[in-house]
């Protein structure tokens, strides 16, 4: 059973507004630690108590996902502060430093003079659906 400090192997497909987003299906299975904050808290809610061989179907909503849209994360950035400025497109991907840290943004707006990017992780404010299937269940001995 997935309790606390399980090593849990699982297979999963992300369904975001009734489009596939992502999945471990022919890929290798997504493995994490039960109660270290290392997947999303709302699938690691879900999780909690399954077993070897379950199947489930999860409905997490923003808050327990990635987190409501923070207007905060969006910022005016001058378009000078990019090389090949030119070759930016409205809803690229630009990666970069924010307060020390890597991180990614999409393009929302771009003028003569500005690039609006959102800084907010892409599934910001949306219900992820999960269809999960545990694989293996490893206890700490």
């Amino acid at each position: 059973m997935v309790q606390n400090g399980s090593t849990v192997t699982i297979h999963y497909t992300l369904t975001v507004d009734h489009k596939v987003v992502d999945s471990s299906i022919g890929k290798k299975p997504l493995i994490y630690v039960q109660g270290m904050g290392q997947i999303i808290p709302g699938m690691e809610e879900q999780l909690k108590d399954l077993k070897q061989g379950d199947k489930k179907h999860i409905i997490i909503p923003a808050d327990k996902g990635y987190g409501p849209i923070n207007s905060e994360a969006f910022q005016n950035v001058p378009r000078k502060s990019f090389k090949n400025s030119k070759f930016l497109k409205v809803g690229g991907i630009v990666t970069g430093q924010y307060k020390g840290n890597p991180v990614q943004a999409t393009i929302i707006a771009i003028d003569k003079k500005n690039v609006i990017l959102d800084l907010n992780h892409p599934l910001a404010g949306k219900t992820l659906e999960f269809d999960i299937e545990v694989m293996e269940i490893k206890h700490e001995n």
